[in-house]
């Protein structure tokens, strides 16, 4: 008989394959803004999506993916340690929109019209408030973060984008234990019927 995964193996299993995804993202964008499009004025990037789905799938474990794209991100952008700070301690206060999720449960919002796109979008504001708080703090000019919003404005629409084919993708904007659970029943109803 094969031996079944543990749920904590699953969990860590999905969390690799979830900061991989992260990290070819976030590289491959990373790379091409400074190889192919050094004078660009706009950028995109992928971690609010992914991180938001790692929050609906794994709550607060999410947090190691929102500060691991703010590294990768500058990893692959040449950037300077003070770069690094903004970047990762700014993408965590995406954190913040884990209280939306536990208080209005993760269920409603996965599906819900208004609130499954909502999520998303609060994880990218969040991150980017974050980013341009952490700048400040760190003695950046007011003036200049404001650039933290407006650079990578494109990356609203592609957060929503995402949020809306994966919404609809079965189990994958969906709390896992909620999923599996979900998984076991129809699978006990079926060898039910199938009795019978």
């Amino acid at each position: 008989m094969e031996r079944r995964r543990t749920f904590g193996e699953y969990r860590t299993i999905d969390l690799v394959i979830f900061a991989l995804l992260l990290t070819v993202f976030e590289g491959l964008i990373g790379r091409a803004i400074t190889s192919w499009f050094p004078n660009q004025l706009y950028t995109v990037s992928l971690a609010a999506p992914i991180v938001s789905i790692v929050y609906m799938r794994w709550g607060p474990w999410g947090i190691f993916h929102a500060v691991l794209a703010g590294i990768v991100s500058c990893l692959f952008s040449g950037a300077t340690g003070e770069q690094y700070i903004i970047y990762s301690c700014g993408n965590a206060f995406s954190a913040l929109a884990l209280v939306l999720l536990f208080r209005v449960g993760k269920e409603k919002v996965r599906t819900g019209q208004f609130l499954g796109l909502l999520f998303p979008l609060l994880v990218q504001l969040l991150m980017h408030g974050g980013r341009a708080l952490t700048a400040l703090l760190l003695g950046e000019e007011l003036a200049s973060v404001a650039d933290f919003f407006t650079t990578d404005s494109l990356s609203y629409l592609f957060t929503l984008v995402i949020a809306w084919i994966v919404r609809r993708l079965d189990g994958v904007y969906e709390d896992q234990k909620h999923y599996l659970l979900r998984l076991n029943s129809e699978e006990e109803k079926k060898e039910v019927k199938n009795e019978s």
